[in-house]
């Protein structure tokens, strides 16, 4: 797998079979600073070859002296103390010491596998990978504050660090940092860094690469899933969520939403520096030690949105839906660069699944609620034909989804609208823009327009056809306020607000058309015209009824937008009250003789802008005609 097995302490062991884990199992090995030849060249002679041989013996019995000094079996004082932190340069002999013994034993073993030394140089590498185990864990283990990903994280990201790397070790009484001044946390943090690589080198080129690894991954995998478990994540079964009361459960997901980010940015990317630092001298051991470190935590972590996904389906999960897409979208290309290997693989496609699956469920939820307002049956009128409360939940809906259009187009896209609809495409006119947000400007119009039609069956529920133009407008009211105070007004334009506004007002004609017609008609076509006295009296009486009536109506119906309210009255006032007032004019005097006469004429010219300015507020006008006359009597507004 990763390196070579336990090593055997049998001191019989033969040299050259003691030596095959040495040379054989090391995945990737530090060059020596000079070449030794595995086999005695031709040329060489005896004397160069003894020689040779002299030097390789005395290179083993110099490194014997420091690492049988810092033996853990030597002394009790040695085996408390760090070497690291007692004195670095003797750190660096001793890193030193280890680098020329393995060169010796490679020596030794290509030329003199029966020399005595080989068996010596063993028992010290055996010792000397046994301390610089030790002082690897120790390492790690005291500087655990120091290298906590989120540090390792933000000093690279702040490009202060730069490693003056004279030789090898990286051992400086001093470290440069690209000439700023650094925190003593920051030169400790560096320093161990440093220490750990150096260590990491000579056990991966010895051979001893396994039991780094397997201090490593212990010590910096309780790291990661105790920073993991400080943000909140957890490992999560469906039938969990499932059970959560959606208080809990959105408390979860706004946890989430701020576990992803620092996990991804921090956590993750801080261990991926410093496994990437530690690990230099094998691309094996570094990508395999972070995937086993990461893969538990990162795992819960980007399964988490797939669970809410599987979770109970409404339309307004929609919204979380569509935060849980846009936090783990705007990490795809970090956690793609920080979980890049062919190792981490999984963890990769894990994040990118559940991105799929949110993608997937948003558009599912949009598709369910075009298919709600499509099948909606119900044939309850509304009050004064007011806006239904269809009208208001989808539009506080759609309008909402506006809000997310950022997302949406990146969703949208993938999923385009219906093709060769019946419906006006003249709805599809939207500002030109980017292919996203044309995509969700296109969808959300889409929507709309699907209201739309839906409430025009619902108009056909009214008998009274003015009625149902009434209703037409006021919804159509809502609609085009809603898109004009909205997010939905920068994605559908003011083209589309302007058309949108013309058929309101084209609804409100026909409404005026229909509602006031039998009024208009009771009065005389050429109202300056002297009519007989039989012929005035009954155009008086016609208009008392076809006014009294509209007005006992149009008291009960509604107008909620105030505007739309005022240009109703002020078009009705516009064509009636000059057209009542020349009529009145000319043959209120013919009239004058005439008994009750406040019965025959019941309104003056000035009352008609006086009850007009009653309707549409939803104040109905209960009963009779004749109770109807009586009310109006009593305002007081009857000539005198």
């Amino acid at each position: 797998m990763i390196l070579s097995e336990t090593q055997s302490n049998n001191k019989t062991l033969q040299p050259r079979r003691a030596m095959s884990r040495f040379f054989f199992s090391s995945s990737k090995t530090v060059s020596p600073s000079y070449s030794i030849p595995a086999s005695p060249s031709p040329s060489s002679t005896p004397i160069h070859r003894k020689f040779s041989l002299s030097m390789m013996e005395e290179t083993i019995e110099n490194s014997e002296s420091i690492i049988t000094k810092w033996d853990l079996k030597s002394s009790s004082y040695t085996k408390l103390t760090s070497l690291f932190q007692h004195d670095r340069k003797e750190a660096k002999e001793f890193i030193k010491s280890v680098k020329d013994l393995r060169r010796a034993m490679h020596f030794l073993v290509g030329q003199y596998s029966n020399s005595s030394k080989l068996v010596l140089a063993q028992e010290l590498m055996q010792t000397a990978m046994k301390r610089l185990e030790k002082e690897f864990h120790q390492i790690l283990s005291a500087n655990r504050d120091k290298l906590d990903p989120e540090s390792v994280s933000s000093q690279s990201s702040g490009g202060s660090t730069s490693f003056n790397d004279e030789d090898e070790l990286g051992f400086k009484d001093e470290l440069e940092f690209a000439g700023e001044s650094i925190t003593e946390m920051e030169r400790a943090s560096a320093f161990a860094m440093t220490d750990l690589k150096s260590i990491a080198d000579c056990m991966i080129s010895s051979g001893y690469g396994r039991e780094c690894v397997k201090i490593y991954i212990t010590i910096r995998k309780s790291i990661i899933d105790e920073g993991l478990y400080r943000l909140g994540v957890e490992r999560l079964r469906p039938s969990q969520i499932q059970k959560m009361s959606l208080e809990a459960l959105v408390g979860k997901i706004r946890n989430w939403l701020d576990a992803i980010k620092i996990a991804v940015e921090s956590l993750f990317n801080g261990e991926r520096i410093l496994c990437d630092h530690v690990f230099s001298a094998s691309d094996t051991i570094r990508e395999s030690c972070f995937y086993e470190i990461t893969k538990e935590g990162a795992m819960n972590l980007f399964r988490f949105p797939e669970l809410i996904v599987k979770g109970k389906k409404t339309s307004e999960r929609i919204f979380q839906l569509m935060e849980l897409c846009e936090a783990i979208s705007d990490h795809l290309p970090e956690i793609d660069l920080v979980f890049s290997s062919e190792a981490t693989s999984a963890i990769r496609l894990q994040a990118f699944s559940s991105f799929l699956k949110l993608k997937d469920s948003i558009h599912s939820t949009l598709s369910e609620f075009e298919t709600t307002i499509q099948k909606d049956s119900s044939k309850t009128l509304v009050f004064g034909g007011g806006i239904h409360p269809m009208t208001r939940s989808a539009m506080n809906y759609i309008s909402s989804l506006a809000d997310y259009s950022s997302t949406l187009s990146i969703i949208l896209p993938d999923y385009p609208p219906p093709q060769n609809s019946p419906l006006q495409e003249s709805y599809f006119e939207i500002p030109a823009s980017d292919d996203g947000i044309q995509a969700v400007s296109t969808h959300l119009s889409w929507l709309i327009l699907v209201l739309l039609c839906k409430l025009d069956i619902k108009a056909e529920l009214y008998k009274d056809v003015s009625l149902s133009y009434l209703f037409l407008a006021n919804n159509l009211q809502h609609v085009v306020e809603k898109v004009r105070t909205t997010n939905l007004k920068f994605l559908l334009g003011d083209d589309w607000i302007s058309k949108h506004t013309k058929k309101i007002q084209q609804y409100a004609s026909n409404f005026e058309s229909m509602a006031w017609n039998k009024v208009f008609l009771s009065l005389p076509e050429k109202t300056s015209t002297t009519l007989s006295t039989d012929v005035a009296k009954e155009c008086f009486r016609l208009f008392n009824a076809a006014f009294e009536e509209a007005y006992r109506k149009q008291t009960s119906w509604v107008v909620l937008d105030g505007k739309l309210r005022d240009d109703l009255k002020v078009s009705i006032a516009k064509k009636l009250v000059p057209k009542y007032q020349e009529f009145y004019e000319t043959n209120i005097a013919m009239l004058s003789g005439e008994k009750n006469l406040e019965l025959l004429v019941r309104f003056s010219p000035d009352d008609l802008g006086n009850y007009l300015s009653d309707l549409f507020h939803g104040a109905s006008v209960s009963g009779s005609s004749t109770s109807s006359v009586s009310q109006l009597s009593a305002r007081g507004c009857l000539p005198r």
